[in-house]
């Protein structure tokens, strides 16, 4: 007969990482079909950025290094910062940011299991106030490939800033459909023209949309495996949806369709990768509902009266802020207890 306490082995640190890391392959996949390998640039220079970075202050803070390092905590941070900024940056863009993530954002607050904030949301919100103009030169989706602009013409674009002399920038960089759709509603044009532009597909950005079915599928993996539970992922597409179904219906010709909403910009990403962090999140499960809904109201109402066309980063870091309110009248009622 087994006897009380019944205490279960929680899986190492490590393990989570790496099926997170492994969820998020799907995606890169798409990424580079998409926008072309230089994703595979921005994303080795994040984590060798990231590393040395860990391994640093560690040493400085004489912690000891190989257990932190080999936890993969922050190789997750530097392949979320690396999927979240334009795989066309310049080189010093990625370890800028990356650097501010790991030494300011998480170690100086403690390191894993301290940092109150979503290191990569900081490093991401850093480099887009600091270098606005950088972060908005996306590649055109699924035009890499039409310009001839092979993986040693995007390794020489990241490193020195030329391009062959047959291509130009501007035939390979575009708005995103978030900040393209913002910007044509100030012309007073309706929804229903400017999503005829070439740039968008049947739910959100072209191309696009397809990396955010990668990181849905990815997602539902963790969710399989149990390293994250439904309330967040739920809660967050699910106030986002409705959100920005109430506005849409009030105005269709002003306000995109939620499907529009869920499959464009950072949208799975943050449901499925950067909202679950357990750090940064809350730990209760109505915390957790209130957490997600929050980050999607918030990303929702940045995307359409704020100043930047995508607000997940900047929801996640204020939605961070609240956390310790939100755990402390969420906790649930002690058994025995009145409420």
């Amino acid at each position: 007969m087994y006897r009380s306490p019944y205490i279960s082995d929680a899986p190492p640190v490590s393990s989570i990482m790496f099926k997170v890391l492994l969820a998020l392959v799907p995606g890169i996949i798409a990424y580079i079909w998409v926008f072309g390998g230089g994703v595979l640039v921005t994303i080795t220079l994040a984590t060798a950025t990231a590393l040395l970075a860990e391994a640093a202050m560690l040493k400085l803070r004489q912690r000891p290094v190989q257990p932190f390092l080999m936890d993969y905590s922050a190789v997750v941070t530097a392949w979320l910062l690396a999927l979240a900024i334009p795989p066309l940056s310049p080189w010093w863009l990625i370890v800028v940011g990356t650097l501010f993530a790991i030494v300011v954002a998480k170690q100086l607050y403690g390191g894993l299991g301290y940092n109150p904030f979503n290191p990569a949301m900081v490093g991401y919100a850093v480099l887009l106030i600091s270098f606005p103009a950088l972060m908005t030169k996306w590649p055109a989706a699924l035009q890499l490939a039409q310009t001839q602009l092979s993986f040693a013409d995007q390794l020489q674009f990241i490193f020195s800033g030329l391009l062959p002399q047959d291509v130009k920038l501007d035939a390979i960089t575009s708005a995103t459909p978030l900040d393209y759709l913002k910007t044509q509603l100030t012309l007073k044009h309706d929804v229903a023209s400017i999503t005829q532009a070439p740039i968008f597909g049947i739910a959100g950005g072209k191309g696009s949309e397809y990396v955010s079915i990668a990181y849905l599928l990815g997602g539902l993996y963790l969710w399989q495996q149990k390293i994250i539970s439904w309330h967040l992922p739920t809660a967050f597409l699910g106030a986002l949806a409705i959100i920005s179904s109430l506005f849409w219906l009030i105005n269709p010709g002003h306000f995109a369709s939620p499907l529009f909403h869920l499959f464009s910009g950072a949208s799975m990403l943050c449901a499925f990768f950067i909202i679950t962090d357990p750090v940064s999140g809350p730990t209760t499960p109505k915390g957790k509902l209130y957490f997600a809904a929050g980050v999607a109201v918030i990303t929702y109402l940045i995307r359409v009266y704020g100043g930047y066309p995508d607000g997940v980063a900047f929801a996640v870091i204020f939605m961070n802020i609240c956390v310790p309110l939100i755990d402390t009248y969420t906790q649930p009622r002690v058994f025995g207890h009145e409420k």
